[in-house]
This record gives structure tokens, sequence and C-alpha cells, in this order.
């Protein structure tokens, strides 16, 4: 059983080795992609508290810019830039008051590359798919690894650089990083897989949970801006603004976000819905007020991205990030090096 446990195990390592080191080295410069864009961008340095009369005024100077923009990002949470994302897949940044600082299409800066490769492998819903199978796939090879290392654990070192390319020497590094990553590099396997797979996510961390309200009817207008974000925050006196989003369709509300305390999602799940034609509240999701099950799920994405627990939590991020490209490229060399021996064995028994 161990050995076809190693075999399984070797195999859908190789196999799946290239993924895993792309996810891991992508996930890696995301936990430091709010570094990188106080670096970059001047503007992103900025201390700004976000407030509705200011930020209504910044969604209208941006909606009469970009016609075509799907939600904006406010500023704040140590990043002093709007985030836009528009229709067909253009993006921008905005100061503090809405002035528009950059916009580009696709995958044209670092950043917007790297996440693009991350989360969707540079090939959209496919490749979205493709990186949460590859994820659940790596929790199965940490789990067969486990059970293969089981009966040689004497044999455990903390040592896990390798000290040559021979193979005994990289299984050997492969085994004990495996063995030291296992609880982290599961973490973010299985959390990954779970924002891939929302829908069977909820419905193991939320059986039984109500499902998602239906949006009420609403009429179609020109959004007053400053009066919905103020009457969002009525609502939430204590809370912070964090997302705009416009109508997805003639007679769907707008979306207004907040990040109530307690929140661990950097741009909270607590949701205002707001009708377009009045700019009057016509529902309310308080994030603080769902079933455990559908908290634990909203818990997914700041658990994978790093957006709760600081610091520390940040480099334990990026740490295992790194770990997992390492495992899965120190993995494939190991299992490489064996045919090639043994070819070399074999011509040589032949002469």
């Amino acid at each position: 059983m161990i050995g076809v446990l190693r075999t399984i195990h070797a195999w859908a390592g190789a196999i799946l080795s290239l993924l895993l080191v792309v996810l891991g080295l992508t996930g890696t410069l995301l936990v430091f992609e709010d570094d990188w864009l106080r670096l970059t961008v001047p503007e992103a340095r900025a201390q700004v508290l976000p407030r509705a009369a200011a930020l209504g005024g910044v969604a209208e100077r941006l909606e009469a810019e970009h016609g075509d923009l799907r939600t904006v990002n406010f500023a704040g949470s140590g990043v002093g830039i709007q985030r836009l994302y528009m229709h067909d897949h253009r993006y921008g940044y905005a100061d503090e008051s809405g002035r528009t600082l950059v916009a580009w299409r696709g995958a044209a800066r670092p950043e917007a590359f790297v996440f693009d490769l991350h989360h969707q492998l540079m090939a959209g819903e496919t490749g979205e798919r493709i990186g949460g199978i590859a994820a659940l796939a790596a929790v199965l090879l940490v789990l067969t690894g486990l059970v293969v290392w089981a009966p040689g654990w004497r044999a455990t070192r903390l040592r896990i650089w390798p000290r040559s390319g021979r193979r005994g020497d990289m299984v050997s590094s492969h085994r004990n990083l495996g063995l030291i990553t296992a609880l982290p590099v599961l973490l973010f396997c299985l959390t990954g897989a779970g924002l891939v797979f929302h829908d069977q996510a909820r419905a193991l961390l939320a059986p039984g949970a109500p499902p998602a309200p239906a949006s009420p009817p609403v009429g179609s207008g020109d959004i007053d801006w400053p009066v919905a974000l103020a009457a969002a925050q009525e609502r939430f006196p204590t809370a912070t603004l964090r997302m705009a989003g416009w109508p997805s369709a003639p007679g769907k509300p707008v979306s207004i976000r907040l990040k109530q305390r307690g929140e661990w999602h950097p741009n909270g799940r607590t949701t205002v819905l707001i009708d377009p034609a009045t700019s009057r509240v016509v529902q309310v999701i308080d994030a603080q007020r769902l079933p455990s099950g559908l908290r634990a799920t909203n818990a997914l994405y700041p658990i994978h991205a790093a957006s709760v627990g600081g610091w520390p939590y940040r480099i334990l991020t990026a740490l295992s990030g790194l770990a997992l490209a390492l495992l899965g490229g120190v993995g494939t060399w190991s299992f490489l090096v064996k045919p090639r021996r043994k070819r070399r064995a074999a011509r040589m028994s032949a002469t």
C-alpha cells in the first residue's frame, strides 16, 4: 500500500509541479502587493480616512470620466488610492480626490500580471478552475506524503536545503520541507480551492444555510452617490466604506460594501443595496449577523490572502508560498533524476 501511495505521490507531483511552482511564487508576491503599490505609486502612501461626503464626490467624478465602471475600491486600509474596475478588462488607479492616475487593460501592470497568473493562470475561468483543481491535488499530495513519511519518521531532519543535487539529498530535502510546512500548505491550498469552488465550500461549511436573498426590484436612474453612500454609512455608522458597485444590468441595485469592526475581509462583507432611481436603501446584509457557517465561508479569502493576522501571518503566508514552489520543484527534480540514472546504467550494462 505504501508503495502504491509513493508511486501516486511521485507521478502526481511531477505532473502538477509546474502549476504548484507558479501558484506558490505568485502567491508569495501577492502578499506584498500593497507594499509594491506604495513603492511605485506615490499617491498610495497617503493616509486616507474614508468619509461618505468625500467619497460621494470621488464616485461621481470617476463615473463622469469612466462611463463603464463596474466597481471602485475606495482608498483606505493602508493604501491611499482608489482602485477602478471597468468592463472589458480595464482597470485604473485614482488619487484621494478621484483624479485618474493610470489606466490599463488586462495584465499590463506587473501587479495585474501576477494577480491574473495566480488567480486564473492567464486563461480566464478555465484557468481559475485548473488552479482550484491543482490546489486540491496539492492537498492530496501533502496527505499522501505524510503517509509515505510516517514509516521513516526517524530519518527526518530540520535541514531544508539539499546538500547536493544527488537524488538522495533532494528527496531528503523534499521530505523535510514537506513535513515542516505541511499545515500551512494545507491551509492555503484548501482556502484557495474553497475560493474557486465557492458554492461547494459554502455547502460544506454552511449546510442548511438559507440561500442569499434575491435582490429587490429597483428602478433605473442616475445615482446620487453622496446621498447613496451617506445612506449606507447611516445604517452602519462605525463601519468603513470600502467599495461601490454600479448596477450590473437595468433593474439591478447599486451595491455598497462596508467593513465593520471584527470583519476579516479587507473590503468587508457587510452590504447595502441602493435603488439607483431614488438613491435609497432597499436591502441590508449585516455580515456580523450571518450564521457561523457563512461567516466561515467569508473568512476563506482573508485567510488565503493574509488580510488578517498582521505582519507575522503575512510572513507565514509568503514562506508557505515559497515552500509550495520548492516542494514542486525539488520533488520533480528528485523524481526525474532516477529514470536518467536507470537509463545510463542500462546503457552501460548493454555495452
